[in-house]
């Protein structure tokens, strides 16, 4: 059987990572173009993908000039139905919704202390294929 795996963006909680492998799923880095943290986000597809990708906005969220626009990640979590958990405190989360708006209904912004909970429900859910 195959486990399920999570996809996070470099500095997410290692705590939150640990906790997730030792639930038993694999947790992989990825990259956002820029930081080369693990496999570009872009090279996700139908066949190479994650169950859930986990990180926090500022690794999304950059000026106009930069090359991989948040929007792009939505869109690949939107088409293939990948849940994005971004990470924000819970009394930035109107700030950080407002930096990124309109994102589809994969995307979650959530306090760090409901994280875990959350991925683990998601994983749950997951199907992958697998």
């Amino acid at each position: 059987m195959v486990r399920k795996s999570v996809g996070y963006f470099e500095g997410t909680d290692s705590l939150l990572l640990t906790s997730l492998i030792c639930a038993g799923y694999d947790t992989l880095p990825v990259s956002n173009g820029v930081d080369h943290h693990g496999r570009n986000v872009r090279r996700i597809n139908q066949q190479e993908k994650y169950d859930i990708l986990i990180g926090y906005p500022h690794k999304l969220y950059a000026p106009v000039q930069y090359d991989l626009p948040y929007q792009d990640v939505f869109h690949i979590c939107k088409t293939y139905g990948i849940p994005l958990l971004l990470e924000v405190p819970e009394h930035l989360k109107e700030s950080a919704m407002r930096l990124m708006p309109d994102p589809p209904d994969v995307v979650e912004f959530l306090d760090p202390s409901e994280i875990l909970e959350r991925a683990l429900a998601l994983l749950g859910e997951a199907t992958n294929g697998s």
